[in-house]
Formats: C-alpha cells, structure tokens, sequence
C-alpha cells in the first residue's frame, strides 16, 4: 500500500470513528444491544440491563464494554441499596473486570477509557465507606488513563467527563485523609475546570454522536452541582438538563427530586416522589422514602413518619439509619411526645454507622439537648424553603425566650438564615453577627456557618475585603459539627475573591 493510500484510509477510520464512535472496534463494540442495557442502567432498571447483558456474552462473548456495563450495574446497586456486605463482596469484580480489558484492543478510545471509568467508580464507593487510601490510588490511576486517552484520542468527548469529575471532586474536597492521600500522590483539581468541562458536555453531546451519554454525564453534573460546588445554579441547571431525560427513569426522579428538596423547592420534591416510576423493573431505592419523609417533615407534615418506618424496613444497608431514626424523634417532638423523642435518640445512639456526614451528625444531635421545638420548627420550615411561615415562628419569640449558649446562637442563627434567603441582607447580616458572638465558643456550627453565610452575602454585594474577613472567620473556628464542610466552602470563596 503506498503512503498516499495508507493516509487515506487511516483518515478513512478516524472519520467514521467521529460518525459512529460505538462500534467501529470489534472488541469494544457499543452495539444496540449494549447501548440498550446501556439505557436501562441508568433508567435504573437493573434487572432488564443484566438479561440484556448475558445476551451479549453469548452472541459477542469477547466485547470488552461488557465488563464496563457490568461494573455500571455493580455501582449502581451498590449506590441505591447502600449494602457493605454487597460492597465487600462485590469489589472482588474489579481487577478481573480490568484484566478482561486489558488484554484487549489497545487501538480503541474505549480501552483506556473503560479502564479509568472501572477505577473511577469504585473510587466513588469506596469513599462512602472510609476506604480512602486505595480510593485515592484508583482516582490517581483513573486521572493518569484518561489523561493519556486525550493524547491519543483528542477527539473522544468522553474523556471530559471523568475529567470534570475528578477536577470538581479534587478541587473542593475537605481536609482528610482522601484529600492529604491524593495530595500525596501530587493529583489536584480545580472545580471550576471540572464544572465548565461537565457543562459544556451537558450543552453539546445531545446535538453529537455520543447523545447516548447524555444521562451519564448530566447524573455526574448534578452530584457536582448539589453536592460538591453547593452551587446557587443547582436547582435551575438541573431541572433544565434532566428535562430532556425521559420520565421512565427513576434515577432522573431521584436527581430532580435530592436538588429540590436541597434547594427549598420542596413541594416539587414532593411530587416527583409521590409520581415516581415504580415496579419490578425497577431496582430498590429505599432512600427515595427517606428523602420523602424528610420533605414531608420539612413542611410539618406527621405523616412523614410513614415514609421514614418504611426506609428502615426495606433497607439493607448501613447509611441514614441514624439520619431516619433522628428524623423520627423529631417528628415525635413535635407532636409533644418527649417519651418517643428519647426512645428514637437511644435508637440513633445505638444502630446504624458514621460513614456518611448525614449519620455523623444525626449522632451528634441526638448527643445534643432536647432541641427547642420553636427552633426546630423554623429550621425544618427553613430546609423546605417555607421561609416566610419559618420567620412567623421565630417572630411570635424574642432572645429573652432563649437561654444563652446553644438556644441563643441558633435562635440568631435561625433568623440570619430565614432573613438572608427573604433578600433582607442587612438583617441577616446583623443576625449573623450575633449568632457569631453567641456561639463561636460552643461545638455547634451556628457561629461557623453564620460567619460563611457572611461572606457569601459580601461577596455578593462586591464587598471583598469584608467577604475575605468573613471567610477567615469561618476557618479560623475549629472544633465544631461539619467543620470540613464549611472550612472545604470558605476556601472556595476565598479562591473566588482573589
């Protein structure tokens, strides 16, 4: 063949890689039966993708993307049954997984991408369960994989995900041992990279060849969004992007309904659960009746109590126990039951782990006094978004109705953060303030978050250099609840203000 023909023909092969990117490899061959076990993944009807699955194995028995979609319905299961005996036992499938790929056709945008997603999965798990140090290690392979992808293959568009993933994941992880483990291994992000990555994926795969990864990439932008960069944009950029999934998927009612019960659009969150798609197609998600429980207490509704007995008895994992348990002694609290309160307490003392934040401090509140039930009321009226009927609760009090230390502090608290998201800046301001004075001695984190809520505000009214003292404030606390979090947030403003 001379040059001239060879040239041709390879420019032949990478043009028809841009037009049909799925299936041009033999071994990596995304046809239409793995695109459709594709879909039901994330559809997350489980079941119907594995059958769709052991089809492949025995039409196409050496497709390498099957161990790809096989890991996908591992994470998944493992992601909505929150099982560590599953865990434990399904992490095994990793390394083989790896070896079926890598013994395979080097020549394929897919194969050190499928490797770094494989990695970049169990990453994700792993730190569910404080499996830091070999998270740290699959996220520094997964990085390095897809890194090396990009060179070979500028054009495959799916390397951006990972890559988004792990810039916003790395650039505003809290201080611990993932982050000092990584920092270790010299892997650092950048979340604004990540996030601008992630959005213009959202913005351009469904006009691309690669539409098919649209749910894929918007599942991994709204965890970004809501969860990572807490972002003011969360609740609006995902209802825009969701919007086009279809209405079959239980995940799309899952990352709809976690960004509105985050971002006060409660009544939303509600109604999404409640007409949720169910059946036996459909994998078991015990934590959506947990998530609808806490927006029914959040409007003050007992019948929330409902949904979070149901939680406990249909899941099989070790998250949230503490987290429904707490949820339910303060749904007894406020039907005046203090006998029942210190009943569910002892329970959150007793059962369930500390992996997640959620249980940490579910541990901690139930560690804590009997909470004011005017103050409680106001804080769950306030994670409803019912902003105004959470100040006609804390209006009918004044300070003298709280006693100093805790009940003070978050009575300014409380109103600094009702009165902040009214729009009424000044007086959340002031509120701040003294929830600051009130609290910064105490291992609450009033006085922390009213001093990073601060900063916020001046950041907004271009205020830098009060915006900068306000963040130095909120790190400079130590030794109170959620201490990462809100140092992990300061930081970010501060990086914002430079």
């Amino acid at each position: 063949m001379s040059k001239r023909n060879f040239s041709c023909t390879k420019y032949l092969l990478f043009s028809l890689f841009l037009i049909c990117p799925f299936s041009l490899f033999a071994n990596f061959d995304f046809n239409a039966n793995c695109l459709r076990a594709y879909q039901n993944i994330f559809e997350l009807k489980l079941t119907t993708a594995k059958a769709l699955i052991a089809n492949e194995k025995k039409i196409n028995p050496n497709n390498a993307i099957i161990p790809l979609l096989e890991n996908y319905i591992d994470y998944f299961h493992l992601l909505t049954t929150e099982s560590k005996t599953d865990f434990d036992k399904l992490k095994e499938n990793k390394s083989k997984r790896l070896d079926q790929i890598e013994s395979d056709d080097k020549t394929s945008p897919y194969y050190l991408y499928a490797q770094a997603e494989i990695n970049l999965q169990w990453a994700l798990i792993r730190g569910r369960y404080g499996e830091y140090f070999t998270a740290a290690r699959e996220i520094k392979k997964a990085n390095g994989l897809l890194q090396d992808n990009v060179k070979k293959f500028p054009g495959f568009h799916l390397n951006a995900k990972g890559l988004g993933v792990i810039n916003a994941f790395l650039g505003n992880l809290p201080d611990g041992m993932l982050k000092s483990t990584l920092a270790t291994f010299g892997i650092r992000g950048n979340l604004q990279t990540g996030m601008n990555m992630l959005d213009n994926l959202a913005e351009n795969l469904p006009k691309s060849t690669y539409e098919p990864f649209y749910e894929e990439v918007i599942f991994y932008y709204v965890f970004v969004l809501n969860d990572i960069a807490h972002s003011r944009d969360a609740y609006q950029k995902t209802m825009k992007y969701t919007a086009r999934i279809s209405d079959r998927s239980l995940l799309k009612a899952y990352l709809q309904a976690s960004v509105c019960a985050k971002t006060g659009h409660n009544a939303e969150a509600i109604q999404i659960l409640l007409n949720r798609p169910s059946g036996n197609y459909y994998e078991s998600f015990p934590y959506l009746d947990l998530l609808l429980g806490t927006a029914m207490l959040n409007k003050l509704d007992q019948s929330a109590a409902i949904y979070f007995n149901k939680f406990l008895l249909h899941n099989k994992g070790v998250n949230y126990i503490k987290d429904a348990n707490l949820h339910l002694a303060w749904s007894a609290l406020l039907k005046g039951d203090t006998g029942a309160y210190s009943a569910f307490t002892a329970k959150v003392k007793s059962g369930g782990y500390t992996y997640q934040e959620k249980d940490k401090q579910a541990l901690n509140e139930a560690n804590s006094p009997m909470p004011d039930v005017s103050l409680l009321k106001a804080r769950l009226l306030f994670d409803g978004g019912y902003y105004s009927k959470g100040l006609e609760v804390l209006s009918a009090r004044n300070e003298g109705d709280y006693t100093p230390g805790r009940n003070r502090a978050e009575y300014y608290y409380r109103l600094g953060r009702i009165n902040d998201e009214l729009g009424k800046d000044e007086v959340a301001l002031s509120n701040y303030q003294l929830a600051i004075s009130s609290g910064k001695q105490l291992k609450y984190y009033f006085a922390a978050n009213s001093a990073l809520q601060m900063g916020k505000i001046y950041e907004k009214q271009k205020n830098y250099i009060k915006a900068r003292a306000s963040f130095n404030t909120a790190i400079q606390m130590k030794n109170h609840e959620y201490e990462s979090s809100i140092e992990t947030q300061a930081k970010a403003g501060l990086g914002r203000i430079r």
